[in-house]
């Protein structure tokens, strides 16, 4: 029976190397080894019959209803030109500076990030308006797409990330807990983004020249009338998603459904709530939406015929073997993370690797929300490294001719190293997080686990 679990796991990697659907793969793989384990009489049939009661768990979750809020919210916001009136306004303002669009990027890039939570949205609609703009007075090519696909992929961290509800219900969480301690580290990279820009400015300033004068077409007076209407809009609706979040007043399904109320009213004040536009928005959220819900359906077969061939255990005997604690265990869940971000996608890395990795390290004492965010920051660098990095083909859908793929590439490194560096802070120093995961880590409380009695562990109700 020891066997049986590697090789489920492993059979798991070549169907997803082939192409396979990964809902469809998570699924057959459970089905298919369950039936083979009844048969040789090493699986326990009891197992199966939790299966039904999972799967309207899964319907009925409330935490995961607030993904097609966010969703929808960020696809209306995308069409409300929100994004174009943000850095058309933050390049009048910086733009007098050396790498000033590269900076409105940035902060432009955090804003969406804060308002809309998808990566799409933010790389296509900043790839659209400023790298014309950025490539015709002069940006480097490669720092001028680095600094976009990297701005887009904040929304991966800053709430109301989608990967941190996702990763908030897989590790059993409070996706308000996982907001707040994600804030810190999402801002950190902001920072850090900013910083590359001013360093290279400072020793390659050809690379991001100043807007000539006749490029910057405002005066004092419409420029604070312009920031004022422009930045108010996107404000209000930071504060009724995050907020309302963060003061305890909504919870973030009801927060999600506060912000897609308010990017409908948005773009409706701005004349472009039009059809086509809710058509579009509403078949783009329900694609989306299924997606997900048919991978965690797929990852729950899979799971819970993995922890029943003992797959869990032998997760843990591989990791209760490496050296250096709960440091040697982060470290390496961090390098195996970046190495399948090559292969898979967040949502994929969410539902197959966290489930497997919750156990070991709810027993080694580690906070989940800290784990969490830890992985929210990894599992970024798959937008950004090939040959799946989304946030890079994005930008390459949407480029101008004169940008190649290679530019794209190389571009996106030094901001890949900064993310990287991020994960190592969120280890290093837990209190970004918060307080009491710098307890928890430290082993000064100890974390109560609860098992559904069929292999699954997870916190208890006043944990979360």
């Amino acid at each position: 029976m020891e066997f049986l679990a590697p090789v489920m796991f492993l059979s798991l990697v070549v169907f997803l190397l082939l192409g396979y659907p990964v809902a469809f793969s998570l699924a057959a793989n459970g089905l298919v080894f369950a039936t083979l384990s009844i048969y040789l009489g090493l699986f326990d049939f009891s197992f199966l019959q939790a299966l039904p009661e999972r799967v309207y768990g899964i319907a009925s979750n409330q935490t995961l209803l607030a993904i097609p809020f966010f969703t929808f919210m960020g696809l209306i916001l995308e069409r409300s030109g929100m994004a174009e009136d943000l850095l058309d306004t933050l390049g009048q303002l910086f733009g007098r500076v050396r790498g000033g669009l590269a900076y409105s990027v940035v902060l432009v890039g955090a804003l969406l990030a804060a308002t809309t939570g998808v990566v799409a949205a933010s790389v296509i609609a900043m790839g659209l308006i400023s790298l014309p703009i950025m490539l015709r007075y002069g940006y480097d090519k490669r720092l001028a797409s680095g600094v976009i696909a990297a701005s887009g992929t904040l929304a991966q961290i800053i709430p109301p990330s989608l990967v941190l509800i996702v990763l908030a219900d897989q590790l059993g969480a409070s996706v308000g807990d996982m907001y707040t301690g994600a804030l810190l580290p999402g801002l950190i990279l902001v920072g850090l983004f900013m910083l590359l820009i001013f360093v290279v400015s400072l020793y390659k300033p050809e690379a991001t020249p100043p807007l000539p004068p006749s490029a910057r077409t405002l005066t004092s007076s419409q420029l604070t009338t312009k920031i004022f209407t422009s930045l108010l809009p996107p404000l209000v609706l930071i504060f009724l998603v995050l907020g309302t979040i963060f003061l305890g007043i909504a919870t973030p399904t009801e927060g999600g459904a506060l912000g897609a109320t308010g990017a409908l009213a948005l773009a409706a004040i701005k004349g472009r709530l039009k059809l086509n536009i809710l058509n579009q928005s509403m078949d783009t959220t329900l694609r989306l939406t299924s997606f997900v819900i048919f991978i965690l359906i797929g990852s729950t077969v899979f799971s819970l015929t993995f922890r029943g061939l003992s797959g869990d255990l032998w997760v843990e005997g591989l990791f209760n073997h490496l050296p250096g604690g709960i440091i040697g265990f982060l470290i390496a869940v961090n390098i195996m993370v970046f190495l399948l971000a090559f292969f898979l996608d967040f949502f994929e890395i969410a539902f197959i690797i966290v489930p497997l990795l919750l156990p070991v390290a709810l027993k080694l004492g580690i906070d989940p929300i800290w784990f969490g965010v830890m992985l929210a920051v990894n599992m970024q660098t798959s937008f950004m490294h090939p040959p799946f990095g989304f946030a890079l083909f994005y930008l390459k859908s949407v480029a101008p001719p004169e940008i190649k793929t290679t530019d794209i590439y190389w571009g996106a490194v030094p901001f890949l190293v900064i993310q990287l560096v991020v994960v190592g802070l969120v280890i290093g120093f837990p209190e970004l997080v918060g307080h009491h995961a710098q307890a928890v880590s430290s082993g000064v409380i100890d974390i109560p686990m609860e098992s559904d009695g069929y292999g699954d562990y997870f916190l208890p109700k006043e944990w979360r």
